[in-house]
């Protein structure tokens, strides 16, 4: 009987929680990888390298550098990501969220400076995953990742309004308000066939999609643009920009030793690894939810790392999971991370080949292309629904998507994490209550002691809001039990109000009692000095109701 890939997967969980940090390519080869796994495979790599050959060159060229460091990238990148991955579908490269942050690394240090904190990178990704950091950096919330996903649209289209347009301008500001009135003021510039191709590209890559889904559109008009240029039309191509693509990769090469030039990289390096970190991961969980897989997201890491690494070593530049590539494997029917190595073959079989033909295609083409790229960040459905679902989550979308757009793409990231965690700290304390324990009908309140039932997380945002409670509480009865069989966690803050509450009793000559508490917290009590000689611990109310305080 044939054998699944989810079956094999399952089959080899066991093996995937003995070895953390297992390649998902060991894991499907071990599980019975035959022929028409391989053919499977083949075909899905062969639809992703066409969708990446434009792709790929066109976020190279928008980053600042040349079209065939963008293959460089995919090639080395796209191989190692799959090859020692957590992921089976995960497919690396250039990504398009990464344009910005490239472009401004190449203008402040250069080509050199931009290979170096590639590899650093590299380093800093190998480590997080080696310290099995993955799983934390998984947790950005929703509202971020919109926000922060589409004000990396809205910079992309603005990167490629000049060829858009075919502009002509001595110098484009890299910030977008200065960018867009560069921008206007060479409208006078506008070259009708650069725009005549731009439209053509972007309504052919639409139509094709709506009228056959699966013909890979984007090449289909790139080479026919490609084909007009061949014949006369006057637009700028890859060649009369850069010159004649190489067709080979060239030889490994490592940056000389320089602490001035590590010191001016390092910035750099660090915000590649946190917005390579957030994309691989985001990615892997999409082709999660796609196939019904699961990744291993510190596995994840190491590949980035050493497919930063890897790249840098070949003149290329940053690699991440790119999630349009991801999708379009899946897709495809991958059935393993074979499909990825397979793509970057093929591209790397496409560069040796068609070299001199890609020198055609017009720039506006490829302008076209991450035009409708940066549509497709958009995700202008959950967007709406965001904001008809909870207006401060549409403010934490809409903050990181200001700053993401006008400051800084790591200033985004991290305020815009900062925001939906204080959200969360106040959902998380308005859930928290502290009530009268009014159904202890045989054993009524009274002025000599009280039954308090506490609900939800008892944590430091809550802490605060519950401490005034617990002092009015204090302020009557001698002896105070408090119900926390509704409590799920507490931290050292609520701790430490309990402690605050227990001492204001015992000064008083009251004491503080504590039901139903768990052994997790019971552990943290005993550490913060509240132990049951303290503060006694009762199992259930019935033992709470027989409970007697002497005096």
């Amino acid at each position: 009987m044939a054998d699944t890939g989810i079956s094999r997967g399952n089959a080899a969980s066991g093996q995937d929680a003995a070895h953390p940090f297992r390649p998902k390519l060991l894991t499907v080869l071990a599980s019975g990888y035959g022929a028409a796994d391989l053919r499977a495979d083949a075909l899905a790599g062969l639809t992703v390298a066409i969708v990446a050959l434009p792709l790929s060159m066109a976020i190279a060229i928008a980053s600042g550098v040349g079209p065939e460091r963008g293959l460089y990238t995919a090639i080395v990148g796209g191989f190692l990501v799959s090859a020692f991955g957590g992921s089976r579908h995960q497919i690396g490269g250039p990504a398009g969220a990464f344009i910005v942050l490239v472009a401004a690394c190449v203008a402040a240090i250069g080509l050199p400076g931009l290979i170096l904190a590639t590899m650093l990178s590299g380093v800093m990704l190998l480590g997080l995953g080696l310290l099995r950091l993955g799983t934390y950096i998984r947790f950005i919330p929703f509202p971020v990742v919109l926000g922060f996903t589409a004000g990396i649209a809205v910079i992309i289209f603005a990167s490629q309004i000049k060829d858009l347009f075919g502009l002509h301008l001595a110098e484009e500001p890299a910030d977008l308000i200065h960018k867009l009135q560069a921008l206007w003021a060479a409208r006078e510039t506008v070259s009708g066939a650069a725009l005549a191709v731009s439209l053509g590209t972007i309504a052919l890559i639409f139509g094709l999609k709506r009228l056959a889904p699966k013909a890979p559109g984007m090449l289909i008009a790139v080479a026919l643009m490609g084909g007009l240029a061949a014949l006369g039309l006057p637009v700028e191509t890859i060649a009369s920009r850069f010159g004649e693509l190489p067709r080979l990769l060239p030889a490994p090469s490592l940056p000389a030793p320089d602490l001035a030039a590590v010191l001016a990289a390092l910035p750099w390096a660090v915000s590649f690894t946190l917005l390579g970190a957030i994309e691989s991961l985001l990615s892997a969980v999409v082709a999660d939810g796609m196939s019904g897989g699961k990744h291993r997201s510190n596995t994840e890491l190491v590949a980035q790392g050493l497919a930063n690494i890897g790249s840098g070593v070949f003149g290329g530049f940053c690699v991440t999971g790119t999630i349009a590539r991801t999708a379009t494997n899946v897709r495809a029917g991958a059935r393993g991370p074979v499909s990825g190595m397979l793509h970057a073959v093929f591209l790397a079989l496409a560069l040796w080949i068609a070299a001199p033909l890609a020198g055609w295609i017009p720039l506006a083409a490829l302008a076209g292309v991450l035009a409708t790229v940066a549509w497709n960040m958009i995700e202008r459905h959950e967007i709406a629904g965001l904001i008809r679902a909870s207006r401060i989550d549409a403010l934490v979308l809409a903050v990181t998507f200001l700053l993401v757009i006008f400051r800084d793409l790591t200033e985004g990231i991290v305020v815009g994490f900062a925001l939906a965690g204080l959200v969360f700290v106040k959902r998380m304390s308005d859930a928290a209550g502290v009530q009268p324990d009014t159904g202890a009908d045989d054993w009524p309140q009274s002025d000599d002691r009280v039954i308090y039932r506490l609900s939800g997380p008892f944590f430091f945002g809550a802490a605060a809001q519950l401490g005034s409670v617990l002092d009015r509480i204090a302020d009557q009865p001698r002896l105070v039990i408090l119900d926390l069989s509704a409590v799920p966690m507490i931290d050292v803050s609520g701790a430490h109000s309990l402690e605050v509450l227990a001492r204001k009793l015992e000064r008083r000559g009251g004491r503080l009692c504590l039901v139903a508490v768990p052994p997790d917290m019971a552990r943290l009590l005993d550490q913060a000095g509240l132990g049951a000689a303290r503060i006694p611990r009762l199992p259930d109310m019935a033992s709470a109701r027989a409970f007697s305080y002497p005096g």
